[in-house]
């Protein structure tokens, strides 16, 4: 019975954390320009959270399988092994993926 209140109240409190994120609008993350010479307009949006905060994520997702698999394998000090472990594959992971650029055009149209 506790269980079944202990999971409840935890997909409760997710969905609660991740409403704020689904419900933005997209009209403040995107910027237009407009070139007068070629007449034209370019549209730029802002990345999405994985993209701006990307090393961070690589570093965490690594750290938290490490921690998993070190824990089955070898208890609480597998634990911390294999979440040092894991960091450091994360972030070796992210030193190999390229670049990207903040802003990026998503489009550009002719005004007639």
């Amino acid at each position: 019975m506790l269980k079944k209140y202990f999971t409840t109240f935890m997909m409760l409190t997710m969905l609660a954390v991740m409403l704020p994120l689904a419900a933005t609008s997209a009209d403040a993350q995107t910027r237009r320009y407009y070139n007068s010479r070629t007449r034209t307009y370019t549209t730029y949006r802002r990345p999405n959270v994985y993209q701006r905060h990307r090393k961070l994520f690589n570093i965490g997702i690594g750290s938290g399988v490490g921690l998993l698999f070190g824990g089955l394998l070898g208890g609480r000090k597998g634990a911390a092994i294999g979440a040092l472990a894991g960091a450091g594959g994360g972030y070796l992971v992210t030193k190999k993926q390229r670049s990207k650029n903040y802003l990026r055009p998503v489009r550009s149209y002719r005004n007639y």
